[in-house]
Order: structure tokens, then sequence, then C-alpha cells
């Protein structure tokens, strides 16, 4: 049997993914080891959040392979959790902290089958180490934006997933409850955990990620974490100041045009 550690946890052979007429993403080929941290970065419409779902096998590319944990997405992506933009779409909707949570286990089981007591206890704990657990009774939509990010990431981890996808997951959190989050993505990739993180603020997670993938259709990645002025023109279309004082800290600037 294959070491899950060895086997890549995403693969991308020559991509590409277009919305009728329009080319989202052209030529992809993306390599993701087991373990890694890799932050996504690149201007709104780029293509970073068709990226996941292509990764997860929601979309399916219009030429190219994808591959997740070693197998086809749709057989993988039972492994993989995923976090969503924030969104207040749907947030009023009467549902409990503790059944949302409950919900990231539905995939391992028949939706009509009730939870188990095992079921419940892998909630609860996983809320009470988000320091959630005075929150489980909660209706979702009375709590704050940043609690309610925190419970869907309780909903993705509780099934103890290989690899987490985080779509911009600290957009509508203040900053201390972004450091919370990123202090927590740190805690579970050293568990092992691969981590992908879409973010706008390469400063606030520079001290977290460990590789850099820029999307602006094209896919620009560099494993070791360092960013240079080329790449990050072509992303962002602009020139760009890069400031490394060698990982793990990396800020960058664009210049006002």
């Amino acid at each position: 049997m294959s070491d899950p550690k060895r086997i890549p946890a995403i693969e991308m052979a020559g991509v590409s993914f277009s919305f009728g007429e329009e080319t989202v993403l052209q030529g992809v080929s993306l390599t993701v080891n087991a373990g890694d941290f890799v932050g996504i970065i690149g201007p709104n419409g780029g293509g970073k959040t068709t990226l996941l779902r292509l990764a997860l096998g929601v979309l399916k590319p219009s030429q190219g392979t994808v591959r997740l944990l070693g197998d086809a997405p749709e057989k993988s992506r039972i492994r993989a959790g995923y976090i969503p933009q924030e969104t207040s779409s749907n947030k009023w909707f009467p549902i409990s902290v503790i059944d949302v949570t409950l919900m990231g286990l539905l995939s391992r089981r028949s939706m009509f089958r009730p939870y188990t007591g095992d079921d419940r206890d892998k909630a609860a704990a996983i809320l009470k180490e988000l320091n959630l657990s005075h929150l489980e009774n909660r209706s979702i939509g009375e709590l704050s934006g940043g609690q309610r990010q925190k419970v869907l990431l309780a909903r993705a981890l509780v099934s103890e997933p290989q690899i987490l996808f985080l779509d911009e997951p600290t957009a509508s959190i203040d900053t201390m409850g972004q450091d919370e989050i990123y202090e927590y993505m740190r805690k579970i990739n050293a568990s092992g955990t691969t981590v992908v993180l879409v973010t706008h603020n390469v400063g606030a997670v520079s001290s977290y990620i460990r590789s850099v993938a820029c999307v602006n259709r094209r896919l620009f990645y560099h494993p070791d974490g360092m960013l240079d002025d080329e790449t990050i023109a072509a992303t962002f279309g602009c020139p760009v100041d890069i400031i490394a004082h060698g990982l793990p800290h990396r800020v960058y600037h664009a210049h006002e045009r």
C-alpha cells in the first residue's frame, strides 16, 4: 500500500477551465505535496476560487487532469474539508451551531441515519477546541461573522480531513479573530494536515505558509514561498516591490499607477 505522506495532495496537469467563452484558467500545472501549507494569491476574478473547486471536483476542467489525494476528486474529496468565503446568505436559517458542525460528518454517513453519540462527541470536542462550546445551542444567525467562520471551520474539521481548503476565511473578521484562525491553521498543519489557503493578505499569513501559488488565469508556483518582481507583476498586472527578509517574512506593496 502506498504511503499517503508520499502521495501528492494535489496534482494538476495542463488544466484549463472556461465559463462559456470566458477563459478562467489556462494551462495550469501544479503539484502540492502532502503536509504543505500553500497560500494562493491573485487579483479578484483571477481564478483562485475556481482552482479550489476544480481540486475538489465540483467543477470539471475543459482540458487537463486533476487528482486529489492520489485519486479522482469525486472519489477522494470525502477526505477533504472546505471553508467557503464568509457570507451572510442563509445565516438566518434556524439551525444551531452544534448541528452545523455535525453536518461535516454527512459525507461519511447516510443522510437519514440519526447522528450517533460518537458523532456528537466529535462535534462537541472540536467546538471545545475552538472555544465555541458556550455557543453550541445558539442559532448560527445570532453569531458574529468571525464566530460563524469558526463554526464553518469546526464543520470542516470534525471529519478529520487530510487536506483543508479555505477560501478567504478571514475576509470579514477583525485582526484578533484572523490571528486566532491562522494560529489554528498552523496547529493542524503541524499535525500533518495539508492546508490550501486563498488570501489577499499575504503579509498576515507570511509566517504560516510554506509555498505560494500566484493565480491570474495562469498559475505561477513557488514551492519555497519566495516571490519575485516578475511573477508578481505578471500576476497582478502592475509593478510590485518585494521586501523579503528570508522565510517566513514576505511582504509586498503595489505601486500606484
